[in-house]
């Protein structure tokens, strides 16, 4: 009698097939940060399931911060970090510091990914032009160098996918001076996923997804439509952190984005269970006739 746990596998593959027969061909941008990009053990789970979208057919993209690690870095040479109305202030020190440990996260995970076999390309947002910017204030405050996108050229990412490389990028954009500006790397994937048409764009953080009651973990909203999803922050049902993460996906939503995906990076290979499984593990974030598939499976 054939053992059940490799029946149990083989009925996991079959479920996949379906999303990977309507995903082949399609980009899917995916934004990595949180703790996942921390520990070694997470890091190697995410690139693997990278590495395995690239393999089965998808044309996934990294685009990927380092907002922790910059903030060692900076305490490393003795700097005190400056925060106006919560965000780090950018001075010209901090700025060489910021790119110069994304280059080096960047590469890192460049190297893991190769290490699987996969081409990977690692560019920053200065690379063809791929992200312009000008300075970003906060609430009328100058934070020195942050940048908010006001143009993505994807025509270097275009280059790469067709020549069969995974691209990641970390967000480091300049103005029509070519000044040097750091960019929250939130915005810069949904801007990359908007100008690049991706059909999935999914963010990699430390919150398990969308709840209707925070308090309450049994209440994880699998699906939302974009209505629903403008609801829940107009309602008063999310708070903090979440709003402007929602409000990120709403805006890649309407700028045609197909589906954007809020996952928790903690959990090993999450990014492979909210993309082949039915009921999937995060929250997803669909367009008005986008189609909830975990209902038609209920």
């Amino acid at each position: 009698m054939v053992k059940q746990k490799y029946l149990d596998k083989a009925e996991v593959l079959i479920e996949a097939l379906p999303y990977i027969q309507r995903f082949n061909r399609k980009i899917v941008v995916v934004k990595y940060g949180g703790s996942a990009m921390l520990d070694d053990e997470l890091k190697k789970n995410v690139i693997k399931d990278v590495v395995l979208l690239k393999l089965v057919g998808f044309k996934p993209i990294i685009v990927h911060g380092g907002g922790k690690e910059i903030s060692r870095w900076v305490s490393k040479v003795g700097m005190e970090p400056h925060f106006i109305n919560g965000l780090r202030v950018t001075d010209r020190d901090t700025m060489e510091i910021a790119e110069m440990v994304l280059g080096k996260v960047n590469k890192e995970l460049v190297t893991l990914v190769q290490s699987l076999g996969v081409k990977a390309v690692g560019i920053s947002g200065k690379d063809g032009g791929l992200l312009q910017c000008r300075k970003k204030l906060s609430n009328g405050e100058d934070i020195g160098f942050v940048g908010e996108i006001t143009h993505v050229n994807p025509k270097v990412l275009f280059d790469l996918l067709e020549k069969d490389f995974l691209p990641i990028v970390f967000p480091v954009g300049f103005d029509e001076e070519f000044a040097s500006y750091n960019i929250n790397a939130d915005d810069a994937a949904c801007a990359i996923a908007e100008a690049v048409n991706a059909e999935k764009l999914a963010f990699l953080s430390d919150i398990e997804g969308v709840y209707k009651d925070q308090n309450d973990p049994d209440t994880l909203i699998s699906e939302l439509h974009v209505h629903e999803a403008e609801a829940l922050i107009r309602d008063g049902y999310v708070g903090g952190g979440m709003i402007p993460k929602l409000q990120n996906c709403i805006d890649a939503i309407e700028k045609g984005v197909n589906r954007v995906h809020i996952l928790d990076g903690r959990i090993p290979h999450s990014l492979l269970l909210e993309i082949f499984t039915n009921k999937g593990i995060g929250t997803a974030i669909l367009r008005e006739d986008g189609e909830k598939y975990y209902h038609e499976h209920e």
